[in-house]
């Protein structure tokens, strides 16, 4: 109702007009898009012009931001929403982008009182009740690394408070069964970086448990089925609660080069 009355009253951008050609061409720097079913993926684009049209995007330090990096940033920033919703990403507007990572300041109090400034060399963060901010690296950032859904999964998380790893969870999902799943998975992931050895996720999962829902988050769009065999609780409660299993789709693209099975 709310979106209907924002379109009468004319505070809502038209959706824009993608060519097909332009489509094709994100879409194809996007490999694990292939995972979704032929629907999800026609869904995924009319979610992305939504997008597009509800929030306002601005190019950091000088960046054009071209179609192709508009649309890149949509897809992927409603990937994680797709059977949620975009009331999800409600209560701000901005998304800014920057060509790289970007430094922030910081201003921290340590426990003895002391106030240390410092600057905070990051690719993305997402501020509560503020914007998004990402990093664009023209498509060569390393196949598993994703700061728009890493971001976007830390403003899912900060929906009902904090980003502490423990998002709004549907009525369907237990807390319990939730917490069984990730706090094992994250104390194993500390265990793995505090004793060096090679970790079953990217490292900075470790950080606290926020990060390692955006990092699991990450994994489970892109590598999905390595997390599934990886830490299969975490899946099957990030499966439930996205509403989707790429892993299902990954292995099927792996066993079948051809179209989703789905496709028409």
């Amino acid at each position: 109702m709310l979106k209907r009355f924002r379109k009468w009253l004319g505070l809502e951008k038209p959706r824009p007009v993608v060519a097909d050609t332009v489509w094709r061409k994100v879409e194809s720097s996007l490999p694990f898009l292939e995972f979704l079913a032929f629907s999800d993926r026609l869904r995924l684009r009319e979610l992305a012009l939504d997008l597009l049209a509800e929030k306002e995007f601005h190019g950091a330090q000088g960046l054009e931001l071209t179609d192709e990096i508009l649309l890149g940033v949509a897809l992927q920033a409603s990937l994680p929403v797709l059977n949620i919703g975009l009331e999800a990403y409600r209560g701000w507007v901005g998304i800014i982008v920057y060509p790289g990572d970007f430094v922030i300041p910081r201003h921290e109090t340590d426990e003895a009182g002391v106030v240390h400034d410092y600057d905070d060399e990051v690719l993305g963060e997402a501020w509560p009740g503020g914007p998004v901010l990402v990093s664009w690296f023209g498509g060569h950032q390393p196949f598993g690394v994703n700061v728009v859904i890493h971001e976007f999964a830390h403003k899912l998380d900060m929906a009902n408070g904090e980003a502490d790893g423990f998002p709004a969870l549907p009525a369907r999902m237990s807390r319990r069964d939730w917490a069984a799943a990730f706090t094992p998975a994250y104390e194993k992931l500390c265990a793995q970086v505090d004793a060096d050895e090679t970790p079953a996720l990217d490292p900075y999962g470790s950080e606290n448990p926020g990060e390692f829902f955006a990092v699991a988050s990450e994994a489970f769009f892109e590598t999905p089925g390595q997390l599934h065999d990886t830490f299969p609780a975490v899946y099957d409660q990030l499966k439930s609660y996205y509403g989707l299993d790429p892993a299902a789709g990954e292995a099927c693209l792996r066993g079948n080069p051809g179209p989703h099975p789905d496709a028409t």
